[in-house]
């Protein structure tokens, strides 16, 4: 038996498992780890894994990011988030700007203080949003990852699961627009881990496309089952801005 520590935490509900690995001494099948561990039954249960090792060009760390399943993913907005909060309490003295490199490219943190004891808002340049193809109801997205967005009258009536399914190579998000004026709500299916709480390259995603559709303008407050976040974009680059929180910390038995 090996002893791995990890520390989870979330993004509007939506979860990770933070392995902070700074001097590499982790040696074991990634995948197979994030399979176990975030399984909600008999692991610690979370949405994703992310190891944190040294960085490169001028990045202070590295993001590595596996889905519930184990699958590899490029980004995730909420998952960064957490790793900044992880590395925060990791190495005393990190604030203000920090850049992480990910499989989607740099990614420039802003870390705000603390507003609650392990809670702070993290924001993060989510680099280049493109919008593939758009029409009166659907559009693919390009957030470092890929997304499908499908505009709905009602989030709460439509199969997600179904329409999950049938785009297993990107994540998927249902939108509709309100409650308020530059501000819409959301639904949100990942790849390698079904219906989430949140997602933040969902969020960025669905903001995009909301302006494209004149719902919103430049500054979008998207609504999600797991709270808001907010998604400022900037000609084709898009800030993602919302709270994390830290909630354990975890000595995994792993064999």
């Amino acid at each position: 038996m090996r002893t791995v520590n990890l520390v989870k935490h979330h993004g509007l509900g939506n979860d990770f498992l933070v392995l902070v690995d700074l001097d590499e001494r982790f040696a074991g099948d990634l995948g197979e780890l994030a399979r176990v561990a975030c399984h909600r039954r008999t692991g610690v249960g979370a949405d994703g894994l992310i190891r944190v090792t040294p960085g490169r060009d001028g990045a202070v760390a590295t993001m590595e990011l596996r889905n519930a399943d184990g699958s590899r993913a490029e980004m995730s907005g909420n998952g960064i988030r957490c790793l900044v909060q992880a590395l925060a309490d990791a190495e005393a003295g990190l604030a203000g700007e920090v850049v992480i490199a990910t499989d989607a490219g740099p990614r420039r943190c802003t870390l705000h203080p603390e507003d609650a004891p392990g809670r702070r808002l993290v924001s993060v340049e989510m680099g280049e949003v493109r919008v593939v193809a758009l029409d009166m109801d659907r559009a693919e997205v390009d957030v470092g990852n890929p997304h499908l967005v499908v505009r709905v009258a009602d989030t709460t009536g439509a199969d997600l699961a179904a329409l999950g399914a049938a785009h297993p190579d990107r994540n998927v998000e249902l939108v509709r627009p309100g409650p308020g004026a530059g501000e819409v709500t959301m639904r949100v299916h990942e790849r390698g881990v079904g219906e989430t709480l949140a997602c933040g390259t969902g969020a960025v995603a669905a903001a995009a496309v909301a302006r494209g559709w004149e719902l919103a303008g430049n500054e979008v407050t998207v609504h999600m089952p797991g709270g808001a976040a907010t998604v400022t974009l900037d000609g084709d680059a898009a800030t993602l801005t919302g709270p994390v929180e830290r909630i354990a910390r975890v000595e995994l038995e792993w064999r």
